[in-house]
Parts: structure tokens; sequence; C-alpha cells
């Protein structure tokens, strides 16, 4: 345990954690990368090159630190890190590593400020949270449905808008129940691509009796491209194989909730359907906002049809009509209220249930980035 020594020492360092956060982790990586290249294997490369990555770390990091007499107020934040560890089969053994180079990321960026008693300080502090991390993580490997990744058999590959694809794959084993909400994890290696490459990728559905489905949206474009993203739309096809860890995720629909108000963008649509679709067969009282550049962005369209007498159902097509805002959301106090989008959008959404002063107890949400990225 930290002595309070220990623990004024670290408090001392949150306003230089806020200044230098990002640099500290960024130099974390690109060191630890130079002496642990099989890690690139695991590590989103897109999220590292645009700092989405380092940006979570360091508010992870902080997160920790303003909490050091309260540690039970980051476990929401560390489950959630933990489904995506799980899925990418993050292990006890590596933590080790990143606590050897987060330390070296601190002492390199604040040189003299980094005195002996505070990294030592924050060398003691990062194993207690490691540990915490480690049997959280234990906990969810015990609970997967299967070990590591296996490899499935796409059996259909279907475009629902010009950058958005789902897919169906099977294994010829019984698949487990989806909870709505979750997500899986594909690895690929892609042509001319030096690494393994792991990305999260929501569910559909909850039904499997014709396989697992879940949808992938072309990112970026040239030096920008999703890597993962542009191969499995480009390149992987009906009869192909690809591996996938077992479903994971936080973000689950409460089936006690009764009132329900789903708001999505773009893609983010693609968690809600499963929940929506669960929702629908409990016979809830359902809203859903999308909010989509226009028509041709929208994918789902043909269940989103054949909902049309069971959920009350809104589409805002932002080039013509601009972005949602607390206004569009008001009226929703007594729902619960989940959010599905971009890191950008879910912030403003979030932003808007804060304006509107609902219980923020009952808002819930899925960022298709890294989860401490949003400044919450």
């Amino acid at each position: 345990m930290l002595t309070n020594k220990e623990k004024e020492l670290i408090k001392a360092t949150v306003p230089l954690l806020k200044a230098h956060g990002s640099e500290i982790t960024s130099t974390f990586y690109k060191r630890m990368f130079q002496d642990h290249d099989e890690l690139l294997n695991m590590f989103n490369q897109t999220n590292q090159k645009f700092g989405d990555q380092p940006k979570a770390l360091a508010n992870t990091v902080l997160a920790a630190a303003e909490h050091i007499d309260d540690l039970e107020a980051i476990v929401p934040a560390v489950i959630g890190i933990g489904h995506k560890h799980r899925a990418l089969n993050v292990k006890k053994e590596h933590y080790p590593i990143v606590g050897k180079y987060l330390l070296i990321g601190i002492k390199e960026v604040l040189g003299d400020a980094a005195t002996d008693d505070i990294i030592n300080a924050w060398a003691k502090y990062y194993n207690q949270i490691a540990q915490i991390f480690i049997e959280v993580e234990e906990k969810m490997y015990d609970e997967a449905a299967w070990d590591g990744f296996k490899p499935f058999t796409v059996k259909n590959k279907e475009y629902l808008t010009e950058d958005i694809v789902r897919f169906t794959v099977d294994n010829n084993e019984k698949l487990p129940e989806i909870l709505p909400g979750q997500y899986i994890t594909v690895k690929v290696k892609p042509i001319d691509y030096p690494y393994e490459a792991l990305r999260h990728y929501s569910i559909c559905s909850t039904h499997t009796e014709n396989g697992l489905q879940f949808a992938v949206k072309r990112e970026g474009q040239n030096d920008e491209a999703g890597v993962v993203s542009h191969y499995l739309f480009d390149e992987l096809n009906s009869g192909d194989v690809i591996e996938l860890s077992a479903p994971a995720g936080d973000f689950i629909l409460n089936k006690s909730d009764d009132n329900l108000l789903f708001i999505a963008g773009g893609v983010g649509l693609t968690p809600i359907m499963s929940m929506v679709e669960s929702a629908v067969e409990n016979n809830k009282n359902i809203d859903l906002i999308i909010s989509t550049h226009d028509e041709s962005t929208l994918p789902f369209k043909e269940e989103l049809e054949s909902l049309e007498d069971k959920v009350n159902v809104t589409i805002r097509y932002t080039k013509d009509e601009g972005y949602l805002n607390e206004s569009d959301i008001k009226g929703y106090d007594d729902y619960s209220i989940y959010i599905s989008g971009s890191l950008g959008f879910n912030q403003a959404m979030i932003n808007a249930c804060e304006s509107n002063k609902y219980d923020m107890s009952k808002i819930h949400y899925e960022a298709f980035g890294p989860r401490m990225s949003l400044a919450l």
C-alpha cells in the first residue's frame, strides 16, 4: 500500500500530467515499440498515428491519480478497458512491460521534475492499478465463450452503403448467446502489412441461427486508410476465413429498462440495431434517433422499415438539417438513453443530456475509439 507521503507525491503530479500527459504517453509508446515490436501486433497503429491511443492512456493515468483516495471510482472505466484487453488477448505478463515504459516516458518528458521519489511512488502505484486490471480481466477470461482467437468462415458479405458492409460468419459450432450491444474482435494479416492487425466491430444482431453478424465501415482514404476496415471491405469475401475472439463489451442493454431512447451516429447504429431488436422482442417503449450525412450513408434500411410500427424512428440527415443538439432530445427525463457513435458525436450527445439535466446514471455510451478518450 502507498504511504501518505507517496500519495501526496502522486497527487502533486496531476498538474504535470494534465500539461504533458499525451507527450508522456506518446514517448512511452515510441520507446516500448522500439524494444518490443511484437506488441505492434496488438495495438491499433491508426490510433497511435493520430494520437487517440496516447490521449486515452493519458486520461486513464490522470483519472487514477485524481482518484488515488478512492480507486473504486475508476472501476467502471477499468471494466470497459478490461473488455477490450480481454478481446485483444492482453495478458498479465504485459503489464510489467507497460509499467516500465510508462515510467520511462514520465522521466524522459518531465526531466528533473520527475524526482526519484516521484518515480518510485508512481512505480508502486502503477503496480496497484495494474493488479486491479489483472483481477478484472482474469474474471473476463474465465467467463469468455472461448479462449483466444477461433477461425470463422464468411458465409455472406452484404453492402449496406457505399462504405459499410455486413458480414455473416460461422464456424460450424454452437454459437454463444449474444448480449445486445456486444462486439467481436477480428484478427487479420493484410497483404503488405508488417503486423497482425486487430480491430473491434459491433455485432448487428443477437440472432445466430444463420451465423454471427457484424458490420464494418471502410475508414479513411490513402495514407489515412484504416488497415483492417479496407482489408475486410476490399479483400474478404464469402468462403474466406478470419479469426475472431469471443464477444465482449460493457455497452449492454439493461433488459429491466422499459422506456428507451437510442441515439446513433453513422455506423454507431450497428450495436444499437441489436439493442432495438432485443427491446422490440421484450415489448419496450422505444424511440430511435439516427444522425447520418444523407440517405446514401444510412445502413440497415430494410430493418428500419420493418420497425416502423414498433419503434418511433427519427432520422436526421446532417447534410441538410444540421447536427443533433439538446433540443432534439428533450422530454426524455424518464428514459434510459443509449448513445453510439464517434468520440465527437458521443461527447456532443452526452453534453446535450447534461444540458437537459438528465440523470447521468441512466446515460450509456459506446465509443468507436479508445475508451478513455472521452473527457467525462
